[in-house]
């Protein structure tokens, strides 16, 4: 509520429509896709709101420099400005780092890694009666205007949440400008290892904001239920980005917002398979969630469909023959032999996979063996729709970009897409171009 009396005393007119009215540009056209964002100017130190920005760490004292140094340069009043780092169960100097040389950021300390969504839920919590809430990856670096420009569209009631301009470390190229989705839930970092250019400079809708540079209503998290816990970590950005327009709010690329990012600096120390199990997971469970009762009946046979066929890729299995039964000789060996074979199976009855495929398997059956849990999820999400899946669609960006360049998985993709109508669903909304880069 402080945020609105903040909007009504500083920015003249009506106040709301932009974040919760279905989007309507005059003339008519509902295109969210084509029609353009018109952002208003740069705040004034009056109408900047109370912000907290909320920042995780796990074993990232080799960024606290780059990160807390650049936050302390902010072109923003001190008074209204606050700093939380969430301590996730690190075992290296960070919390000590921190007390040394960034004693003004309040630190939070967990005895255990509670993950991403938790631990920004928790920051999000603990925050002194913010009107708007920040991320940010510790891994970053901004620039002294950043927070300005990023809280400027939420304020100026452009949109419920909004997301940086991010560039690689050193500046060559892009890590997002805005955010997309192919139809399984694959998240799309549009912009991602592109060189900069001028179209990059034009704010933009986009699905979500990059959990790594974003900004939101307080008021608004709060009301949507903020970053999905049971993700713990992956995709929970691309998951909230989508619930806000489900639920009528609006996502803006602000490109006035600027930052540098060590891009995934922290996943790198975490067995490959833990994060390839989130990274299967996750993507069922955002479009379990957010898709509307008839897309998701369409969608879901194929994401299973090309998931099973992810899995067999890394499997490992490389000769399948011991399983067909028309590779089983008959005969010839005798009674003895076939003794021999039964008694040798007895023993050897297990066959190894890569530890990969295993992760997928237990990804996707996180929702298969939970199915009366996540409709529940469902259902209390379906209940407060205000856009139709159509609406939304037009933000996905690449909605039929296939993964993988495997000829069979290729194939697998355009025949599920065709078998199932999804090139219906999504006909003339794949962004033309290259495909994303992974």
């Amino acid at each position: 509520m402080k945020l609105r009396r903040l909007l009504k005393k500083h920015l003249p007119g009506k106040r709301g429509a932009a974040k919760r009215a279905p989007f309507e540009a005059p003339g008519g056209d509902t295109r969210l896709d084509t029609q353009p964002v018109i952002a208003g100017p740069t705040l004034k130190d009056a109408q900047l709101p109370r912000v907290t920005i909320v920042i995780l760490n796990y074993n990232g004292v080799r960024h606290l420099a780059g990160c807390f140094g650049s936050l302390s340069e902010l072109d923003y009043p001190k008074g209204k400005l606050e700093v939380i780092l969430i301590e996730n169960g690190s075992d290296d100097d960070s919390v000590e780092v921190m007390e040394r040389d960034h004693a003004w950021v309040r630190v939070i300390e967990n005895k255990d890694n509670v993950g991403f969504s938790a631990g920004c839920n928790q920051g999000a919590e603990a925050a002194n009666e913010p009107e708007v809430l920040v991320f940010l990856n510790n891994d970053m670096r901004v620039a002294k205007d950043w927070l300005r420009e990023l809280v400027g569209p939420v304020v100026r009631d452009e949109c419920a949440a909004a997301t940086a301009k991010m560039f690689s470390w050193d500046g060559k190229v892009m890590n997002s400008v805005g955010g997309g989705m192919n139809f399984h839930g694959i998240g799309i970092q549009k912009g991602y290892l592109e060189e900069p250019r001028k179209e990059f400079d034009v704010p933009a809708r986009t699905l979500f904001a990059c959990g790594g540079a974003m900004a939101i209503d307080a008021e608004v998290f709060r009301e949507v239920g903020g970053f999905d816990e049971e993700f713990f970590a992956y995709y929970e950005d691309v998951d909230l980005g989508w619930r806000l327009w489900v639920m009528g709010y609006e996502v803006h690329y602000e490109p006035r917002a600027e930052c540098w990012h060590h891009h995934s600096s922290t996943s790198r120390t975490f067995p490959m398979e833990t994060i390839r199990l989130l990274q299967v997971r996750n993507p069922f469970l955002a479009c379990f969630k957010n898709y509307d009762d008839a897309t998701l009946r369409k969608v879901l046979p194929a994401q299973l469909a090309l998931a099973v066929r992810r899995t067999f890729q890394v499997s490992g299995i490389d000769d399948d023959r011991c399983f067909r039964i028309e590779e089983v000789k008959a005969g010839g060996a005798g009674v003895v032999g076939r003794l021999w074979g039964k008694a040798r199976r007895a023993v050897d009855d297990e066959y190894g996979l890569r530890r990969e495929a295993v992760a997928d398997l237990v990804g996707i059956n996180d929702l298969l063996a939970n199915w009366d849990h996540w409709m529940d999820r469902r259902k209390a999400i379906q209940a407060k729709r205000r856009r139709s899946d159509e609406e939304i669609f037009q933000l996905f960006h690449r909605p039929l970009w296939c993964i993988e360049e495997d000829p069979s998985y290729r194939a697998l993709h355009e025949g599920t897409v065709s078998f199932f109508g999804l090139d219906e669903v999504f006909q003339g909304l794949t962004a033309q171009g290259e495909d994303p880069n992974k």
